[in-house]
């Protein structure tokens, strides 16, 4: 079986896998590789950049490792080589636990429990939720479903069309790395520069891709695009800008501004700013259904392109 059919039949079973049972509650792959990249940071950190970067190579560079081995273990059995691509894609995509997590707030909000869904915020997004009322939480919750969507789902899927199963160990092992150390604290300013380097690079095609499919798939196309032309650069990360403008304009609300991070407040421009109106408790619904359609088009889309390639090199060959 050709490679591009494994992907895309494995693909396909891992994200059912994903939006049928979710997430383990105990011992999640992505779990055990935090536990593993934190004993390797306890090893290497220094308030270095380069010792960083090392601690980025051998951890994003052993989980692609880790999917090279696997993958020409099980290469002379077709069904073996779609499982293990099933299992991976099931293992570093994570639609359906973004969905329950923002739809659980979302159902306290309209229970007018706003301080449960404080407590649910940090699940979700690393704001301060004692810093925001019920508006507040639902503008965080869909601009947190929006990146997401980018980073759980579709960035790896981008990346198991390009490489296989390495690819989509190696982009979640980077993203992980990210959300661990890719932040501005001073402790990890300079040490986690290199993780935060290429997150940006390796999500780079995949929030493309999402602002494309959230245009594509949301209730207004138009505003979709013009948000993104208009307000995508605004943003102070050159990923997330173009998913969430795209998402503001697909569902017509208004993304970014004033929010609280660690307690220390950011003030963002807003997004569709011109043509959206404030975000509403039901829009995390909306966003999280629109999260859904673009998780599936970005499956066809990623399929598709690999089939293709490997048709051509077939071809070629």
């Amino acid at each position: 079986m050709r490679a591009g059919r494994v992907f895309a039949y494995g693909a396909t079973v891992g994200l059912l896998g994903d939006l049928l049972l979710g997430d383990p509650r105990r011992g999640h792959p992505v779990a055990v590789f935090g536990r593993a990249a934190s004993g390797v940071e306890r090893v290497l950190w220094r308030d270095h950049r380069g010792w960083g970067a090392l601690h980025t190579a051998v951890c994003a560079g052993g989980a692609v490792a880790l999917g090279a081995v696997a993958s020409r273990v099980v290469r002379p059995s077709p069904t073996a080589s779609v499982a293990l691509t099933g299992v991976a894609t099931w293992a570093v995509v994570g639609g359906a636990s973004l969905g329950r997590e923002a739809r659980a707030i979302g159902r306290a909000l309209q229970a007018g429990d706003v301080e449960g869904a404080r407590e649910r915020l940090p699940h979700l997004c690393g704001r301060d939720p004692q810093a925001l009322d019920a508006d507040g939480i639902a503008r965080a919750v869909v601009e947190s479903v929006a990146e997401n969507t980018s980073d759980a789902v579709v960035g790896a899927l981008v990346w198991g069309a390009v490489a296989g199963v390495p690819g989509l160990l190696g982009f979640r092992a980077v993203n992980t790395l990210d959300a661990m150390v890719g932040h501005k604290s001073p402790r990890y300013r300079r040490y986690g520069w290199a993780s935060a380097r290429l997150d940006d690079l390796a999500g780079w095609p995949g929030a493309r891709l999402t602002a494309v499919l959230a245009a594509l798939a949301g209730d207004d196309p138009r505003g979709a695009v013009r948000a993104w032309r208009a307000d995508a650069a605004k943003h102070p990360s050159p990923n997330a800008g173009p998913v969430e403008a795209s998402f503001a304009g697909a569902l017509g609300v208004r993304l970014g501004g004033t929010l609280s991070y660690g307690g220390r407040v950011e003030h963002r421009p807003v997004l569709n700013g011109d043509a959206g109106r404030s975000v509403a408790v039901a829009d995390v619904e909306r966003a999280v259904r629109l999260s859904r359609r673009v998780g599936l088009l970005a499956l066809g889309a990623c399929a598709a392109g690999r089939l293709l390639i490997g048709r051509r090199r077939g071809r070629t060959s």
